[in-house]
């Protein structure tokens, strides 16, 4: 699939110059919250333009991975700020794709259809049949850069994670919400 130069250009980026210690915050990862989040916004009739500011986003998200883990969001809109002039992007539409990043920071707080929409493409996977190998991945990201010691706190730190989580667009909560209760239960099962 063909992605926009402004897109391409970062996606060229991560694929070349992340850490190898991102199992989770990946291209991957990058490519699966773009796919999402083209796939919700289709079935909650966003217009192509907002589409189009959607997923330069869904792009731009976690960018900043290529500098530092901490406050990644607020280094992706620098990084959006530094490259999105040469691809024409006003001031204002550079403003809704930070708003667009910073939502996915945690705790998601999305003010706009739009923030609400890469919230649910970003943790999407909570609610898939996928949810055990791409959170194996994030176990692996969290425990490499010591911000976990083992699977058993992981369990916890998980299950308190999606417990406090909620799903903002009727797409994914329709689509996602009993396989998130699901996958609840499967780590709860875990701590016992």
């Amino acid at each position: 699939m063909q992605h926009l130069p402004e897109c391409q250009l970062i996606l060229n980026k991560l694929k070349n110059e992340l850490s190898s210690n991102l199992f989770y915050h990946s291209i991957y990862h990058t490519l699966d919250v773009y796919h999402s989040a083209e796939s919700i916004a289709k079935e909650e009739g966003i217009t192509d333009s907002d589409l189009k500011l959607l997923l330069v986003g869904a792009v731009y998200h976690d960018a900043g991975y290529l500098i530092q883990n901490n406050n990644h969001e607020q280094i992706s809109c620098e990084i959006a700020r530094q490259y999105l002039p040469q691809f024409l992007y006003t001031e204002e539409e550079i403003d809704l794709i930070c708003g667009i990043i910073m939502a996915t920071k945690i705790p998601q707080r999305p003010k706009t259809h739009l923030e609400e929409i890469i919230c649910d493409a970003d943790l999407n996977y909570l609610g898939r049949t996928d949810f055990l190998s791409i959170q194996e991945k994030l176990y692996e990201e969290m425990y490499a850069f010591g911000y976990i010691e083992n699977k058993k706190e992981w369990n916890k730190v998980q299950l308190n994670f999606m417990q406090n989580h909620h799903f903002f667009t009727p797409t994914v909560i329709k689509h996602n919400y009993l396989q998130k209760e699901k996958n609840i239960a499967i780590v709860q099962s875990k701590i016992k």
